[in-house]
């Protein structure tokens, strides 16, 4: 799992503030779902409905599209780390680990969190970084300072929005954990000032980096699964112990969404890899959504199990979809299933499938099936392909260390060597808008019956460009 770190709910104020600062007001009451049943948070008020829907027909660019633009090269990539929950710790490690990185700053409003982050800066050899703790906004300050080059967000979702904001504001790229924003509106807003300010915001989708995933994204590119017609993702992963537990989230934050939205609270484990099979926003691009959910039973039923009346838990409601099949559309008329299931006693699985007009790969187990390679409809063993098709990050880190099996490392490794190098990122805020899509846009079709949901162009066109993007070549 890619789990974020855990703060104090409290942080939700940020979230309100800042989004009323950013300006457009549009929320899920633009996709016509009723103000009460909008994407806000518990104890938060109600977002009034707006008297337009111009959030999907897209907005007027404001500057030069950030598609294929590098980063400035530099010999050595400054950042500051906000948030030192689960995700934070598991992932500094690997910041420290790589030539021509510094950590210069971390940020936790929990500030025994912030110093052990920074005992860890210095642990690693680095000279001590600057430590803000100083309350909830305390990031604005980490993002003014002027020996950041890439701010790296690992909070509570709710506060994704508002930090990148305020990187890119101050002249910060930004990577950003799964879900990039909770809102359409947000995802608009963070497009926009990418173009404006020349900042990069990048969703850190470490799935995409999977073994697995980059060597099917070079078959389908070699055309090995001839003309590509479907693909699917998923994120079903049994997090119910988790969500209830007292220690492992600071706090309710993340059970609490459950409360708020029915549909696909996590799609980016799923869609971004199929997406990167697909080409899209580089030759095609989604166009819409319809989702559907089934009631939400499990964690009420796990609640009457195994916590103790009197928890704080037995005041919520739970809303949230038990397990979420969306099906959304490209361009091309490509198809993409994805599934959303935390709820539930699954095995763990992102689903991961390809299919074409030649055959088709599927995951969990892996296996495949290719004409004119396999016959008598019979699977075939997958690592055949490696030798071929495994990328050249794979091929140069055979046994890359850390967590989720390495790719979290390739991840990490891979941003920082465009940084330094001056190369585009594998994936924008295009990229990070559209895989967040489904947040907002599976719980408006839930509520509409499944009816489909537009999902914005946010490229403005530039999807039919051909780019590059994860199917990278090694630099020289």
């Amino acid at each position: 799992m890619n789990e974020q770190s855990p703060h104090e709910p409290s942080r939700r104020q940020v979230l309100r503030t800042t989004a009323a600062a950013a300006g457009t007001g549009l929320g899920i009451g633009a996709l016509g779902v009723p103000a009460a049943e909008a994407a806000t948070p518990a104890a938060a008020p109600a977002a009034a409905p707006a008297a337009a829907s111009p959030v999907a027909a897209g907005r007027k660019r404001l500057g030069p599209t950030m598609a294929g633009v590098p980063f400035e090269g530099r010999s050595t990539v400054r950042v500051g780390i906000v948030g030192y929950g689960n995700r934070g710790a598991g992932m500094i490690g690997h910041f420290l680990s790589l030539p021509g990185v510094r950590v210069n700053a971390v940020c936790d409003p929990v500030r025994d969190k912030a110093e052990r982050a920074a005992a860890a800066v210095v642990a690693a050899g680095q000279p001590a970084p600057a430590v803000y703790a100083n309350g909830e906004n305390d990031y604005e300050n980490l993002c003014a300072r002027a020996d950041v080059d890439l701010v790296y967000v690992a909070t509570p979702w709710e506060t994704h929005f508002p930090i990148a904001r305020a990187a890119m504001l101050n002249g910060k790229h930004v990577g950003v954990e799964c879900p990039v924003a909770m809102r359409l509106d947000e995802l608009w807003d963070l497009v926009d000032l990418s173009e404006q300010t020349r900042r990069h915001c990048m969703q850190l989708e470490n799935c995409c980096y999977g073994r697995n995933e980059l060597r099917v994204l070079r078959m389908a590119h070699a055309g090995k699964f001839g003309r590509l017609l479907h693909g699917a993702g998923a994120y079903n992963h049994d997090l119910r112990g988790l969500l209830f537990s007292p220690t492992y989230y600071e706090g309710p934050w993340r059970r609490r969404w459950h409360t708020q939205l029915t549909g696909d609270l996590y799609p980016n484990h799923g869609f971004g890899p199929v997406a990167n099979y697909m080409d899209v926003n580089r030759g095609d691009r989604a166009v819409s959504i319809s989702s559907f959910g089934t009631p939400a039973l499990g964690l009420a039923e796990y609640r009457e199990e195994h916590i103790p009346p009197g928890d704080p838990s037995w005041k919520e409601t739970y809303i949230g979809s038990d397990r979420t099949i969306s099906l959304v559309q490209t361009a091309q008329g490509r198809v993409i299933r994805l599934e959303h299931d935390v709820s539930t006693p699954h095995p763990y699985s992102r689903v991961n499938s390809l299919g074409g007009t030649r055959g088709v790969f599927e995951d969990y187990p892996a296996r495949i099936y290719l004409e004119p390679d396999h016959k008598d409809d019979a699977w075939a063993d997958f690592s055949a392909y490696a030798g071929e098709f495994d990328h050249w990050l794979w091929k140069d880190h055979a046994n890359p260390p850390g967590g989720h099996g390495g790719m979290d490392y390739l991840m990490v490794f891979r941003l920082m060597q465009c940084m330094r190098l001056g190369l585009p990122p594998d994936f924008d805020v295009y990229d990070a808008a559209t895989w967040t899509a489904p947040v907002p846009l599976s719980h408006a079709s839930i509520k509409a019956q499944g009816a489909p949901q537009e999902i914005p162009d946010f490229t403005r066109g530039e999807w039919r460009k051909a780019r590059s993007g994860m199917d990278s070549v090694k630099p020289a």
